[in-house]
């Protein structure tokens, strides 16, 4: 107990790393067979150990802490006692953050049927539990379920006269009637609650601010742009001068959420200050590095759309460092910000970095999203102009035919990506003189790292020439000698390639690249650049759609938290 209260100090100064030896020895001490009371210490030294671990931001030790105190516990009381039904809650609320909203799931079923054996109908314990059950749901996308859960929830909380609670799930009712495009009954649902709140917590409250939100939010989709701005106005007003007792985790959030209306309604500099202001009220903050680093990978993706490539690539390099310490390196959200890392590294001609992560970026979404996944082939899509870039031929053909061979026989073709894949496929075979191979890829020889390359002969100089000039034209810089030899420079035949080129321009350096130097014809050229602008163009859609992941990810991010 002694090392329990000495951890608990360390905690309480912030210093939660020298917490941890602490807590480590205090688990050790207690032996099972002892009884009770030594049970008892275990399971209370694993949870403080998984509070510690998650104010570090360590997701999956801490996860891992309160999965060994649970087990102990049931071994200690059995596995229908109340009291584990509060520890596989807290759990379930440790999983959503984490985002494993399967085994989330799996834990707050089990909370509800203990509480049901326990508990009167409609308790407040039981209303607790459907509200987060509800976020799960919502989050796995099952809206309907949600909805069914809330109504319970609030009926219980009506029978026992809670009216702030009713009013809390209102908001939540409002929020899947939003996503199910029932725009009407929304806006009921978030103005009883506004009532509610106004009355019963003042005009200037947090929870009133966070309802002008979602209705800014709700007529910003249905193209009512004044009054969302309005709304969001009036959320800052309070954001700006907070009541006591508002915590800045509700004011950062409420700000992340302003700023995406900002950034739909195509305001970036707006949407990125508020941002940043939000960061800063939780930087000092314990326990919210992935909430950190969600914020900035939005802004990273918001200084890429406007062309600041190297703030883009600083904002996503720090966010995946947050990522990887905090245990999410094996999560769908951790594959996409590796992806627009990788994207920003080929806007500043870091070509083999960029090919790291998206290399990592494909074992990751292919894990925890399916080949199937479009995240996943677009990986597979920007990896192949990556090896195409870097003179890997037949990689960046391999993963052509790999994705082309998904569409075709799982997917369809009417993507409109799959012709801009076809195309450059034919482009890449024509300039090694082969046919498409129609057999089967394995995936496992496809993302095999150490399989066997095949080199190019240094005869084809010209050709790697040509691949650095196209990815060069990918991202619509002038093609002159002095920016291809920037490429050209980061590469590992960089030798090589700077023997072709000086060859090929050594008439004029200054002049714009001979396109017959490199032997293309004026009409390949031609067809080449309108398919890099249709692609272009895709890649802006795709990118508002990763903006979306990660708002989404913001959100739910955050710890699950229900009051009762």
């Amino acid at each position: 107990m002694s090392l329990h209260v000495l951890a608990a100090i360390y905690c309480s100064l912030g210093r939660f790393d020298e917490a941890v030896p602490a807590l480590d020895r205090a688990i050790t001490v207690p032996d099972l067979s002892k009884g009770m009371d030594h049970a008892l210490a275990a399971f209370s030294g694993y949870m403080q150990l998984g509070d510690t671990y998650s104010m570090l931001g360590q997701v999956d030790k801490s996860i891992a802490s309160y999965e060994e105190g649970l087990k102990i516990q049931i071994e200690a009381l059995g596995d229908t006692d109340p009291r584990v039904g509060e520890t596989c809650r807290y759990l379930a609320e440790a999983n959503v953050q984490a985002m494993n909203f399967d085994k989330a799931e799996e834990l707050c079923k089990k909370t509800l049927e203990i509480h049901r054996a326990h508990s009167e109908p409609a308790s407040i314990e039981e209303a607790a539990d459907r509200r987060l059950m509800a976020l799960i749901c919502e989050a796995k996308g099952d809206y309907e379920s949600a909805l069914e859960h809330l109504v319970l929830a609030s009926m219980a909380m009506i029978a026992n006269g809670q009216e702030n609670e009713v009013a809390a799930i209102d908001v939540s009712i409002g929020n899947i009637y939003m996503s199910l495009c029932r725009f009407d009954e929304a806006i009921f649902s978030y103005q009883k609650a506004l009532t509610v709140f106004k009355s019963s917590k003042g005009d200037n409250h947090p929870s009133v601010a966070s309802v002008f939100v979602r209705l800014a939010d709700l007529y910003n989709r249905t193209g009512k742009l004044r009054e969302s701005m309005s709304y969001c106005e009036n959320a800052l007003r309070i954001y700006a001068k907070p009541v006591p007792g508002t915590t800045p985790e509700e004011i950062a959030g409420g700000l992340t959420e302003i700023s995406a209306i900002h950034e739909s309604v195509d305001e970036p500099e707006e949407a990125l200050k508020l941002l940043q202001k939000a960061m800063k009220l939780l930087e000092d903050k314990p326990g919210q590095q992935s909430t950190i680093a969600g914020i900035e990978a939005r802004m990273g993706v918001m200084l890429y759309m406007v062309g600041r490539y190297e703030e883009a690539r600083n904002s996503f390099e720090s966010a995946v460092a947050k990522l990887r310490a905090s245990g999410e390196r094996k999560s769908a959200f951790f594959g996409v910000v590796l992806n627009q890392m990788g994207l920003a590294c080929v806007q500043l001609f870091k070509i083999d970095k960029a090919a790291e992560f998206f290399e990592e970026a494909r074992g990751i979404l292919e894990q925890e999203c399916g080949p199937c996944n479009q995240d996943t082939l677009g990986v597979y899509s920007n990896l192949a102009a990556t090896y195409d870039a870097m003179g890997r031929v037949d990689d960046a053909i391999e993963n052509l035919e790999y994705v082309l061979k998904l569409r075709e026989e799982k997917l369809g073709t009417a993507n409109p990506d799959f012709e801009d894949e076809k195309n450059r496929l034919a482009e890449l075979l024509k300039e090694a003189g082969r046919a498409r191979n129609k057999k089967a890829k394995s995936l496992e020889n496809l993302i095999d790292k150490n399989s066997k390359k095949t080199k190019k002969e240094s005869t084809k100089r010209y050709s790697m020439a040509q691949k650095s000039y196209r990815q060069v034209a990918h991202v619509g810089l002038k093609f002159n000698y002095f920016l291809l030899m920037l490429v050209i420079d980061k590469l590992p035949i960089a030798s090589i390639l700077q023997q072709g080129l000086e060859s090929a321009f050594e008439d004029d350096l200054y002049n714009v690249i001979d396109i017959t130097n490199l032997q293309h014809s004026l009409e390949q050229q031609k067809r080449e650049v309108e398919i890099e602008l249709k692609r272009i163009k895709r890649l802006k859609d795709k990118l508002r759609l990763i903006y979306e992941q990660i708002n989404l990810h913001q959100f739910k991010a955050a710890p699950a938290t229900t009051k009762e």
